[in-house]
């Protein structure tokens, strides 16, 4: 019997048999005050490495359950010290809100500036018991709900422009960056999704990606590093992790996309003061949904998609080819019921998202004491304790998964889609849906769509493509050294 099936067949009977597990103290510690947080800090960014960092405690305590230090810390944090989970098992307690609160740790142990926002706490910093909370995520959703018959054909629309420039750069340079073309495409859908306009007929022309950028990197600076070989790493870590950076140096530029999505946003903005939203705050909000959750996200996972897939190789590239085709021509076009059809591509998006989520970090405070299980102990944690689950980890739990590490473009197809509940991207299970009383993502089937769409238009225009990749602060960047057009275009 495989490792996946065994431990699926296992989770079932979890219930019974997580009650049998020993009760241990949860390994590691915090060391002294200021000095361990620091030395924490200095190990996970320079020293070891982010996966590093966690393997190498994990293979210490012979635990994928432990107490450390998560940056940023000092004089950024006032209390850096979390309880770890890596594992498949124990992770989901953090989807929990009945168990844990999720007031103010969007970016972990720290929270940005509300200057950010407008002075705002957005709905991403409410925890579900805030009367807010709740009255802000539906009016999201019935704005995804009401605009859900554009979604395939605007993305497509935006996708064509993507294809030219990507040939156009081939053609003239011998080779074309991907993550620049994807961020003004991701912005361009984004936008004319809420504001039924292109940004470049408003005042922020082509600046919008570049704008919302340089707002992410202000917000989320303390918990990346740049890999610049010239800047030493304890000016970095001075710079970066040490204090925030202030956000008077984005307010122009924020006013700037604050601006055009009040002016070309009004549909959505009727909304939501029909439904008891100040316009102003509706409008903070919107800024954050498309641009921090939206853009953000599709800045991550576009390129990692299309990275694993070019890695792949021809051989999967003809599969998907001849899978993605064969259902179009059938259906009659790219429809909701022919992306429906498509099983090996709704896994391949489904295995991306599973080695490489977008959001790779999730955190909680404890409300009560609770006990949590990983596959071989119990763990009880204390009222008030900050709970971190680091999701790369547990997305490749190989006691879920069998050859984890590996891009396996098939894992979710037939019975392997009983693991889909182990696919937790979403700040929830992949089989759970988003509600106004849980923190899951209010575009999740939107973000497992369009990464849908990205593959059916690829192969309905090149048979395969050769890429070369490296790491950003925020993610993947891609290259394409090569499209071969199919046949049939």
């Amino acid at each position: 019997m495989s490792s996946s099936s065994s431990s699926f067949e296992n989770d079932v009977n979890s219930s019974s048999s997580s009650c049998k597990l020993p009760l241990k103290r949860i390994p590691g510690g915090y060391g002294l005050p200021f000095i361990g947080p620091i030395k924490d800090r200095l190990d996970y960014f320079y020293n070891q490495g982010r996966d590093e960092f966690f393997k190498a405690r994990m293979n210490k305590y012979q635990s994928t359950i432990f107490r450390a230090n998560m940056p940023p810390g000092p004089f950024m944090a006032s209390n850096p010290n979390v309880i770890v989970l890596l594992d498949a098992l124990s992770f989901p307690v953090l989807f929990d809100t009945s168990t844990v609160e999720k007031r103010n740790v969007l970016d972990g142990t720290y929270m940005p500036s509300i200057a950010f926002t407008g002075g705002y706490r957005v709905c991403a910093y409410l925890d579900p018991s805030e009367t807010n909370h709740a009255l802000l995520k539906r009016w999201f959703m019935s704005s995804l709900a009401a605009r859900h018959h554009h979604f395939i054909p605007l993305f497509r629309s935006c996708l064509s422009e993507l294809f030219t420039s990507l040939e156009d750069d081939i053609s003239g340079k011998g080779e074309a960056g991907f993550n620049d073309i994807s961020d003004n495409m991701s912005f361009n859908f984004v936008f004319r999704l809420f504001c039924d306009k292109y940004p470049t007929e408003t005042a922020l022309g082509s600046e919008g990606p570049g704008i919302v950028s340089k707002w992410l990197l202000f917000q989320l600076a303390p918990l990346m590093t740049l890999g610049l070989s010239f800047l030493p790493n304890f000016l970095e870590d001075l710079l970066l992790h040490t204090f925030p950076l202030p956000p008077l140096f984005v307010k122009s530029d924020y006013k700037k996309l604050y601006d055009a999505f009040y002016a070309f946003g009004s549909s959505v903005l009727d909304e939501a003061e029909r439904v008891g939203i100040k316009r102003d705050e509706a409008c903070h909000n919107l800024v954050f949904l498309a641009g921090f959750n939206a853009f953000g996200g599709m800045k991550a996972l576009f390129p990692a998609l299309i990275k694993w897939v070019g890695l792949a190789g021809e051989k999967l590239h003809r599969r998907l080819a001849d899978e993605i085709r064969e259902v179009v021509k059938a259906e009659g076009g790219v429809t909701f019921s022919a992306l429906d059809k498509m099983d090996l591509t709704k896994s391949v998006v489904y295995e991306a998202l599973r080695i490489e989520p977008p959001v790779p970090f999730q955190y909680g405070k404890a409300k009560e004491d609770t006990v949590v299980h990983s596959h071989d102990a119990a763990f009880q944690i204390k009222k008030g304790e900050m709970i971190f689950g680091f999701q790369p980890f547990a997305t490749k739990d190989p006691k879920v998964f069998e050859n984890p590490e590996e891009f396996v473009a098939d894992r979710f197809v037939g019975k392997g889609g009983r693991l889909l509940k182990y696919v937790y991207w979403s700040n929830g299970r992949e089989v759970d849906y988003p509600t106004a009383e849980n923190k899951q993502c209010p575009g999740k089937d939107l973000v497992v769509l369009l990464s849908r769409v990205i593959l059916v238009e690829f192969f309905l225009r090149y048979d395969t493509f050769d890429i070369e990749f490296g790491n950003l602060p925020l993610g993947s960047s891609v290259t394409f050294k090569s499209l071969t057009k199919a046949n049939h275009t």
